[in-house]
């Protein structure tokens, strides 16, 4: 419980310096007196963006965490089996096909093809042999690399490359009020996530294992996998890609804390949403008033950690 408190304190904590953190001063007396500038800036931008990110980061860990269990090996997240990738092609197919389509709309292409593109490499991975921690997330970038090589040519077809680049560089600093609310659809997916909790640690364990228990394997793994394509397209179509926040944050709570994932699922949770908050807050100071993309931040400093927990694993 007090692990619990602690990060829930220093979240509170990145949380107001997010509030108030930014090129326009603003002040908590500027809010209790009503200030209308401030007030409209703090209401427009600055709530909308630190719930963005308190939200994006809990989805990001919490689906990296259900990858792992179902595929049984600790460095397989969203950007290490093509997840991402699948989305990016999706909203290019969406836009490509419907151009004039609500944003809606070329959600759900994204959503489809972040689906299919996780199945592919659940099936892939089915087919291996060799049950290497690590070769099985270099199959995952690898596959991923050919899902975006085919986004490439057709954005590249179409004229829409610089565009395409825009969508997927991760970065808050245009998520406003009216702009952001889609992100509250990764809700629901997070809820079932703690029901279906122990349902995940037994598909863990492997197929035989599921089955001797009474517990129908493949539709748990296609709930986990939906509950994820949600997940992670509303973030992406929100944000950009956001790059190691789903590899690293269970892999830190799983020394740390253990395995089981319905006691460490609120701990992942938070600590999800303080990376990627932290991220933020570095990116804000480092070249203040101006910002550097929490894309580029959370792809370095989870890169880092990705780098020390592979020389640890080996």
């Amino acid at each position: 419980m007090s692990r619990l408190l602690y990060t829930f304190l220093l979240l509170l904590i990145f949380s107001t310096i997010s509030l108030f953190l930014g090129a326009k001063d603003i002040s908590l007396i500027d809010i209790i007196n009503k200030e209308p500038a401030e007030v409209m800036v703090f209401v427009v931008s600055r709530i909308p963006r630190t719930l963005s990110i308190i939200l994006s980061g809990i989805g990001l860990s919490i689906s990296g965490l259900i990858m792992q269990q179902i595929t049984q090996n600790k460095f397989v997240a969203p950007t290490t089996a093509g997840t991402i990738e699948g989305t990016k092609l999706g909203l290019l197919i969406g836009v490509i096909l419907i151009p004039s389509s609500s944003l809606l709309v070329k959600s759900a292409f994204a959503f489809i093809f972040t689906l299919l593109t996780t199945l592919i490499f659940l099936k892939i991975i089915k087919h291996i042999k060799i049950k290497n921690i690590i070769f099985i997330p270099l199959i995952g970038l690898m596959f991923g690399g050919i899902i975006n090589s085919i986004s490439t040519f057709f954005a590249i077809n179409f004229n829409i490359v610089q565009s395409m680049n825009t969508w997927m560089m991760g970065d808050f600093s245009s998520v406003l009020e009216g702009q952001y609310e889609m992100i509250y659809l990764t809700i629901p997916p997070l809820i079932a996530t703690y029901f279906y909790a122990n349902r995940f640690t037994a598909a863990g364990m492997g197929e035989d294992f599921a089955k001797n228990i009474g517990l129908n394997y493949q539709a748990v793994i296609t709930i986990g996998m939906i509950l994820i394509s949600i997940t992670v397209t509303v973030i992406t179509v929100t944000a950009g890609a956001i790059s190691f926040v789903g590899l690293v944050v269970p892999n830190i709570i799983s020394l740390l804390y253990g395995d089981n994932t319905q006691k460490t699922l609120p701990l992942v949770a938070l600590f999800g949403a303080l990376l990627l908050l932290v991220c933020d807050t570095i990116g804000r100071i480092i070249i203040f008033p101006f910002e550097i993309p929490i894309g580029l931040t959370a792809g370095c400093l989870g890169g880092i950690i990705f780098l020390i927990l592979l020389i640890r694993k080996r």
